[in-house]
């Protein structure tokens, strides 16, 4: 029994490794704050939080940080992407709410890896044209747009072909985005703390996919 019991644990294990899977691990769950700190083990850095920071963060560096999954760069004051951060060929998850470019830079397409990325906090962002730039991340399934004094979604929101999860919260939607019906994979939509009416019966409200209010 112990012999069956070790061959079937030494099989999953050994598909998990073969499907790329990572096992959590207080590795892969160790956050680093510090760049210095990171840029001295980067082989080890998986999740890198780098917001509410002044920092100089082109550097050739990046090319070095070979399993990064999520990288925080919110509150940096950014104007563009810093150079290098399209060498980052595992980053799933990319947080940029609250910096100073106007629209997402079309540099972010680099990032075929990427899963999902935050975009809070923007009040003044050219969303069709930032829109257009993250429809060519191909992997592509969260969006995060709070807290951006939005009204209505441009018509670009259908752009995004394989989005799954989209964030609305604390926004200034009035009535429900008639545009997210364009996006055929959407499974979650949160329009959390916004000045629409709650309807009497959400599950009224039947599009193929969760409505949060």
């Amino acid at each position: 029994m112990k012999t069956i019991i070790h061959f079937v644990l030494v099989f999953v294990l050994g598909q998990q490794l073969c499907c790329g899977q990572i096992i959590d691990s207080p590795e892969t769950k160790k956050v680093y704050t510090s760049w210095e700190q990171a840029i001295k083990e980067p082989e080890k850095v998986y999740r890198l939080n780098l917001s509410n920071q002044s920092l100089n963060l082109d550097s050739p560096a990046w090319s070095t940080f070979q399993n990064l999954e999520y990288l925080n760069l919110s509150n940096d004051h950014l104007k563009r992407l810093p150079a290098g951060i399209s060498k980052l060929k595992k980053l799933k998850v990319l947080e940029l709410s609250g910096n100073d470019f106007s629209k997402v830079p079309d540099e972010i397409s680099a990032i075929e890896s990427l899963e999902e990325v935050y975009l809070n906090e923007f009040k003044n962002i050219n969303l069709p044209q930032s829109l257009e730039a993250l429809a060519k991340l191909p992997k592509l399934t969260m969006l995060h747009l709070e807290n951006n004094n939005l009204e209505r979604l441009p018509g670009e929101i259908t752009l995004l072909k394989n989005l799954a999860q989209l964030y609305l919260n604390q926004n200034r939607f009035k009535e429900f985005p008639k545009e997210v019906r364009g996006l055929k994979h959407l499974e979650q939509l949160d329009l959390k703390d916004n000045a629409m009416p709650i309807p009497m019966n959400p599950q009224d409200m039947n599009f193929g996919f969760r409505i949060n209010f």
